[in-house]
Formats: structure tokens, C-alpha cells, sequence
């Protein structure tokens, strides 16, 4: 029996649990934190199951990027388990061409050279430069922890993602939005049109922060889930 609230955490392309780890500290007290790194599934579908599998039958959803494009998987399986949904830093927008042969060429240059390839790339394609010096050893860390196979698992399942708006247009929870001002990878504009598609969702804006709000702005963002929760009840 449920005796708190469950907050299920889905994490990022190549991160791990740490990408909460602020959060989960602040809010574990109150509720049964429990974050997913997906490393072994090719496919949303999969990464779904799993969570579902390992969830209470109702929760709270909140995904950042990757963790975004599961929540949407979600939605289209069991929507009714999902009783709050947070989205961060993500995007509900199917792949470019131009996107889908970035994640080709990551993927070969992986194949190629491992995931420490990869791993210098990172903090200038996903921070804000306020953050990079700080964070560029947790972000490798991070990567190197999913490795190889996990990038390549994880890539093929965003591939094959679709346009997720008329499934967020069925959502009829307490919905928060939010994403860093400077997020390079899914800009503010695509959150204001998933924030359009849900009756009375919220939006925020976290100023100097890139695309990995919950490490590069772990306050702001923590205070935020914090009140957010706090005044809003399951639904």
C-alpha cells in the first residue's frame, strides 16, 4: 500500500540517477522518489514496459528530454497511471532529417571510438558555458555509465519516436513545463506548444540554464517541483 506519493523520475540521453540527485535529496521526505536509466532497450516501447512494471498504479511522471519522449510513450499505454506529469527540457516534436542524421553520426562515432568519443562533445552541445566547468566531470561520469551500448539503445529508441501532440492533447492532469532559457537542443518555443496542448498547464523558464536544468540550475528547479507539488493534488 501506497503510504506517500510516488514521484517516478525518467533520465536523460546519457545520463543516470544523478541527474536528480538534487531533487530526490530535497524530496524524499515527503515522497517515494524512484528514478529510471534506461541502458538495455532500443525502443520507447520497451523503456515503457519497464517503468510501468516497477511503478505504483498511480504516479507522478517526470521526464527531462529522453525522459520526456518516455513520458509521451506513457501517455499512449496508460495514461490513467499518471496522475501529475512534469516535462523538462524536451520536446514533443518528431526528428528532423537534419536531427535524425546527428544521431547517426553519434552513434557511428561511438561505434567507432567508444563513448569517450563522445563525452568531450557534450558539455558545449547540451550547457549553458556559466556551468560547463563545473559540471563537465559529472556529465562524463555520467555518460560513461550508460556506455557504449546504452548510447546506441537509447538513440535507436529516439529515432524511432513519433510526434507525440495529439497524444499530450488527451492529458487531463496537473501539468508542469519547463526548460532552460538558453536550452540549445529543445528551445523554449517548442515548450510553449506542449503547454498549449494541455488545458491548464504551467510553464517555466529557468534563466542562464541550457537543456540539463536539474544540474545546471538544481535550486531554482528543486524550489519549483517543490511548490509545484505542493499546491497541486492528484488527480
Amino acid at each position: 500500500m501506497q503510504t506517500q506519493p510516488t514521484l517516478v523520475f525518467a533520465c536523460a540521453h546519457l545520463t543516470d540517477e544523478r541527474l536528480y540527485a538534487h531533487q530526490v535529496v530535497a524530496l524524499r521526505t515527503t515522497h517515494d522518489c524512484r528514478v529510471f536509466a534506461f541502458r538495455d532497450h532500443p525502443t520507447l516501447g520497451a523503456m515503457a514496459d519497464e517503468l510501468l512494471a516497477q511503478a505504483p498504479p498511480r504516479f507522478t511522471l517526470i521526464g527531462l528530454s529522453l525522459g520526456g519522449y518516455l513520458a509521451f510513450e506513457v501517455i499512449r499505454r496508460q495514461r490513467e497511471r499518471i496522475e501529475r506529469l512534469v516535462l523538462l527540457d524536451t520536446r514533443a516534436t518528431a526528428d528532423t532529417e537534419t536531427q535524425r542524421q546527428g544521431r547517426l553520426a553519434d552513434i557511428a562515432k561511438v561505434q567507432a571510438g567508444g563513448i569517450d568519443a563522445l563525452i568531450p562533445e557534450l558539455p558545449a552541445r547540451w550547457m549553458h558555458a556559466a556551468h560547463r566547468a563545473r559540471l563537465s566531470d559529472l556529465m562524463a561520469s555520467m555518460a560513461s555509465s550508460i556506455g557504449a551500448r546504452g548510447q546506441f539503445n537509447q538513440q535507436q529508441a529516439m529515432l524511432g519516436r513519433p510526434d507525440s501532440h495529439a497524444d499530450l492533447r488527451t492529458v487531463r492532469v496537473p501539468t508542469l513545463i519547463a526548460c532552460g532559457r538558453e536550452d540549445p537542443v529543445t528551445p523554449l518555443a517548442l515548450h510553449e506548444r506542449m503547454r498549449d496542448c494541455v488545458v491548464g498547464a504551467r510553464l517555466e523558464v529557468f534563466e542562464q540554464c541550457g537543456h540539463l536544468s536539474t544540474i545546471e540550475q538544481p535550486d531554482v528547479v528543486t524550489s519549483l517541483l517543490t511548490g509545484w507539488l505542493a499546491d497541486t493534488g492528484p488527480a
